[in-house]
Order: structure tokens, then sequence, then C-alpha cells
């Protein structure tokens, strides 16, 4: 059972950085599943230090990017395809981390960045949109200072299944969920570029039950557009649906 706090609807004993964060300003500025949460789970297993460059890839509204940056002290270029810099910049100024934060729109294709200029690459949530391909992989990692990180946190598969959708997800099964795949289909996608060595590849535990408490919260707020998700969850128990954690490090260009 996932312990829970009354006075903080999104209290979560695995997640204790992200307890510090108000659960209003996470509901109201998270676009899809608490990206607080995914964020600390994916930054337990990188190597982010002070005044590291951070490419924040897909990063929404910007929580993620304050969250490490005020949680590891690096530099975040929070980059996004639909969101408005401007807003994004009001929310950073208001924590106070102009030095720290700097929102950019753009394609995830089309990155206006020097190669080798960060440290590290993270991407929540997001990368289902774009790093199915291929060739993405090949395309991102030249982004990255030698021996760079790249991490990645996605909604997955706990097992695969065939092409008929298993009934108790009808209600939940969108198109974008054709991108949704296991821990094994995603370290053979980068694994088999040459261009990487894994670091950690895992699920979530309890992600099933971790996401319908994020659920349940954003209902009790009235902030969930899909209410149906709930009872599907409920009847998942993790047995499809999960979160899957995936960390490499850029191998040298000589090796």
């Amino acid at each position: 059972m996932i312990e829970k706090d009354k006075k903080n609807i999104l209290y979560n004993k695995r997640f204790p950085r992200s307890n510090n964060y108000s659960a209003d300003w996470v509901i109201n500025k998270s676009m899809g599943p608490n990206a607080l949460w995914l964020t600390e789970w994916l930054c337990e297993e990188m190597n982010l230090k002070p005044n590291m460059k951070v490419l924040d890839l897909g990063s929404g509204r910007a929580i993620s990017s304050i969250f490490i940056a005020k949680e590891f002290g690096v530099k975040v270029w929070s980059y996004d395809l639909w969101m408005n810099p401007n807003e994004n910049w009001e929310m950073v100024k208001e924590r106070e981390l102009e030095d720290s934060i700097f929102p950019i729109q753009g394609d995830a294709r089309q990155l206006p960045f020097a190669e080798g200029f960060f440290d590290a690459i993270i991407c929540v949530d997001s990368y289902i949109y774009f790093g199915t391909d291929d060739l993405y992989l090949d395309y991102i990692q030249k982004y990255l200072a030698p021996k760079g990180e790249i991490g990645i946190v996605v909604p997955g598969l706990a097992k695969e299944f065939d092409d008929d959708v298993p009934e108790h997800l009808n209600d939940f099964w969108g198109q974008d969920c054709w991108t949704w795949h296991t821990v094994d289909w995603w370290q053979h996608l980068w694994t088999r570029t040459g261009l990487v060595d894994i670091i950690k590849a895992d699920l979530l535990e309890d992600g099933c039950q971790h996401y319908l408490q994020w659920k349940q919260a954003r209902k009790s707020a009235g902030k969930d557009p899909w209410p149906k998700d709930i009872a599907v969850l409920k009847e998942d128990q993790g047995e499809f649906i999960c979160f899957i954690r995936q960390i490499a490090e850029i191998r040298s260009k000589n090796a």
C-alpha cells in the first residue's frame, strides 16, 4: 500500500524530494503523469553535478527543469515544442532561478545547439513521441559531451501483447499508446547502435499504483480530463501498464 498524507494528496514516501513541492503546483503544471516523481526516479541513477549543462527535452511547463535545477544545482535548457517560453520564463523567475534555467521553444528533431554542448540530456514522458525512430539516438547523442549521459522515462509495457489490445485497456488505449514498449525493447533499440553503454534499464516498482495515486489526486482536484483511466489502472494492477527508465553513457567516438 502506498503511504499517503491527508495534508498532501501527492505525498509518497518513494519520492522524498518531490514531497517538498506544492501538490497544487505539481497538479496544475504537469501535462501527463507526475513529472516530479518520474524526474526524481530518473535522476537517482544519473550523475548530475552542480553547474553541469543539462538539456531537459520535451520539458512541458518546465517543472522537471525547476526540480533538477533546485535539487542538483545544474544549468538547464528547458526545451519544448508546445509551450510558450514566455510562460515558462515567468515561472522560472517566480522560483528565482533565472541564472539556472533557460526556456526555449522548438522541435526535438531540430535542436539549435552546438554538438557536444551538454553534459547530460533528460527526457521525461516525451521520448516516445520521437525517440522510437531508429535513427533518433544517433541524432541526439551528437549534442552530448564525451561520456555524457542520456536518461529517459517513458510509459511502457511490463509485457508485450498480441495485436489485439487487452479488453480492460480498450477505454485507455489511444493511437499514441502504440509507442509503448517493454524495457527489453528499449534496451535493444539503443544497444544495437553501438553508440552507448546502458547504465540502467528497469521498471518503476509499483509504477501502476503510483500512476493510480496521481490520477486519483488529479480527480480530487478537478483536474483529470480522463477519469475513466482510474478504473483501468485499478484493473490492470501493473500487468501491462508501467514506467520504464533507461540511462546510457555515450561511447567515446574513438571506441
